[in-house]
């Protein structure tokens, strides 16, 4: 994902779970993000229990109010040239549409950005351990 520093982006709480590791996609994007942040209809306490536990420092989130409501506030607080949202589904998709920001799926940002997603991980490890299945 190139495009300059002056961005901000917006993970679903959903869409930062996919990736193998949400501390190294956040630690690599605020590289060349201004602001970074996670949105998610989930109760505040959710999506703070999941940054502290990946050790995320987030610059914005949706806390008590719903994502349309976040990302429209985050746009009217931090201003920057690009809205970047990653989110999981095409009711992500429209919200980004809806509220005026750039979505990107979250298998695209990873493709963009060369994060490695959890699924890619799981299926490399996977083939690596024999299964015995004659265990009792």
């Amino acid at each position: 994902m190139n495009g300059g520093s002056d961005m901000t982006l917006a993970f679903e709480l959903e869409a930062l779970k996919e990736f193998a590791s949400p501390e190294s996609v956040f630690e690599d994007a605020r590289g060349w993000t201004e602001y970074i942040g996670v949105v998610s209809e989930k109760p505040t306490y959710v999506v703070t229990n999941f940054t502290r536990k990946n050790r995320i420092r987030q610059d914005f989130f949706s806390g008590p109010r719903g994502k349309e409501e976040s990302l429209a506030g985050v746009k009217d607080q931090f201003d920057t040239e690009r809205y970047v949202y990653v989110g999981i589904d095409d009711a992500d998709e429209q919200l980004a549409e809806d509220v005026e920001w750039e979505y990107l799926s979250v298998d695209d940002a990873a493709e963009a950005a060369d994060w490695v997603l959890a699924t890619s991980v799981e299926e490399e490890t996977g083939d690596s351990e024999p299964v015995r299945d004659d265990w009792p």
